[in-house]
């Protein structure tokens, strides 16, 4: 299966996350040409600043696979992980991980790109337009609210 395939199940996360009023990330976790684990956003649902799609993540794949390092793992996320994400990833050891839109403001790039582990491989881009276009709308809808 293609990165684009598994973007597109980490963009349905980010859409359940929209729907209910979570901002509109979402995350997938890949082993083996597997999900192994689904998340998205549940800051408010939760009431927790690090409840982020990929903190929900590596904590669902690493309970699936018993062990806290992701090193044969994949995450897809739709958006440019944050500092604390970037910090959780590299704690993971996790093998690749691949992201939508970038985060100009708060992603790990515009604060330190060496965050993630050097042994990470990084993609990015992949369907960065519906990955921007889905928050725009949503900050969009919150402002006009």
């Amino acid at each position: 299966m293609s990165d684009e395939y598994f973007m597109k199940m980490a963009f349905q996360e980010a859409e359940l996350a929209f729907a209910k009023g979570e901002v509109p990330v979402g995350a997938v976790v890949v082993s083996r040409g597997k999900i192994i684990a689904r998340a998205h956003n549940l800051t408010e649902q939760l009431n927790d600043v690090t409840a982020h799609a990929e903190m929900q993540a590596i904590t669902a794949a690493a309970n699936h696979l018993g062990g806290k390092y992701l090193d044969k793992c994949t995450l897809y996320v739709t958006l440019e992980p944050c500092g604390m994400c970037a910090g959780a990833l590299y704690w993971s050891q996790i093998e690749k991980v691949v992201f939508g839109a970038s985060d100009q403001k708060r992603g790990f790039h515009s604060i330190n790109p060496n965050m993630i582990h050097p042994k990470t491989e990084i993609l990015s881009g992949i369907m960065a337009s519906e990955c921007a276009e889905i928050i725009q709308r949503f900050f969009q809808m919150r402002r006009n609210s």
